[in-house]
């Protein structure tokens, strides 16, 4: 049996690689922005998978999927990418699950029921970091398993520590059953004083004036999914299909494109692009008990093989005082976003 989904799919451009089809000149098309997409880029391949990143107030440790126990980085689980250690002076304690990782490229689906080996793809197949300069590197990973997806994660550390995080990736085979690409990635959060998040939106059927929301989830996949107002769009997925937090929507819906949480004492903000159109999911448990999991999925519709395509959101960690303060320091990255 197959389901339909409510949902916007990101409205995203793709742009040519050389040696790949041309995207036409009304495409209005972004620069390559990885070595993946970009071969003149130069970068280097460190020995250790992992990477010390430091600007501001901030210290992120940027890791590849390998497992690491060392000085630097002690009790990093194999699966685990991305952000492994995101620290603000402010609190010498690691933000995220310290056997996890933030920003973590989980998933890769087609709505379809599949071994959690493929479903989990980028946890296990093999990735490559590639250090840019000394506030940049990237995770690349050749196209393998079934759904043959080529990707590369470029984080790049901005003055004032703020993390932007440019994906691209482009589909070598038309394995996606339903013509749709499912991307998921997962922050797991260590231990915060409140498993909620909290973004700009309204409850389902709601017209009046946006509101700050504040999102629960009972459990782990229960009303999990915040889409964007306005999202009418379908997905077909199969009754089957294992992954609970993809398509359980929530109550609410969001009106603007970021959301943040709190963990002793910090914001912890993460900001999208309007064009990317991404969903924001939660969990009160995906990195175990009191460890919840602050999440974004990201959809490419009616995809085609060879072509790149791309999405950039941004992540930062600030002192909280209260809403209005989180609104006010975020602006400047929120209009870097689009917003």
């Amino acid at each position: 049996m197959r389901l339909q989904y409510q949902s916007t799919v990101a409205s995203l451009v793709p742009f040519a690689v050389a040696g790949f089809e041309l995207a036409t000149a009304e495409s209005a098309s972004p620069p390559p922005a990885t070595s993946m997409s970009d071969k003149t880029i130069e970068y280097r391949v460190p020995e250790k998978g992992y990477v010390v990143l430091q600007a501001g107030a901030i210290t992120a440790i940027v890791v590849d999927n390998r497992a690491v126990d060392d000085d630097v980085l002690s009790g990093h689980r194999a699966g685990y990418n991305g952000i492994a250690t995101f620290k603000h002076q402010q609190r010498s304690e690691n933000l995220f699950v310290p056997e996890y990782a933030g920003l973590n490229f989980e998933h890769v689906h087609d709505g379809t029921p599949q071994e959690r080996k493929l479903l989990f793809g980028p946890r296990g197949a093999p990735m490559e970091l590639r250090v840019i300069d000394d506030h940049t590197a990237e995770l690349y990973q050749q196209a393998s398993l079934h759904y043959e997806l080529e990707s590369c994660t470029r984080y790049h550390l901005l003055e004032d520590g703020t993390i932007e995080m440019t994906f691209e990736c482009i589909p070598r085979k038309e394995n996606y059953k339903e013509n749709y690409i499912g991307l998921f990635w997962a922050s797991y959060i260590h231990q915060p004083e409140s498993l909620d998040i909290h973004f700009k939106g309204h409850d389902v059927g709601d017209v009046g004036q946006p509101r700050w929301i504040r999102g629960i989830t009972p459990a782990h996949g229960t009303r999990a999914t915040h889409i964007a107002t306005g999202d009418h769009r379908s997905f077909v997925y199969d009754n089957q299909f294992p992954l609970s937090l993809v398509f359980n929507l929530s109550n609410h819906r969001y009106s603007e494109p970021w959301y943040y949480g709190v963990t002793h004492g910090l914001a912890l903000v993460q900001m999208f692009r309007p064009q990317d159109e991404v969903r924001l999911t939660q969990s009160p448990s995906g990195g175990g008990e009191g460890n919840p999991a602050w999440d974004f999925q990201f959809l490419i519709s009616d995809y085609e093989t060879g072509k790149c395509y791309q999405f950039v959101m941004r992540v930062m960690a600030v002192p909280f005082e209260s809403p209005a303060q989180i609104e006010r320091v975020t602006a400047p990255h929120r209009r870097a976003l689009g917003h």
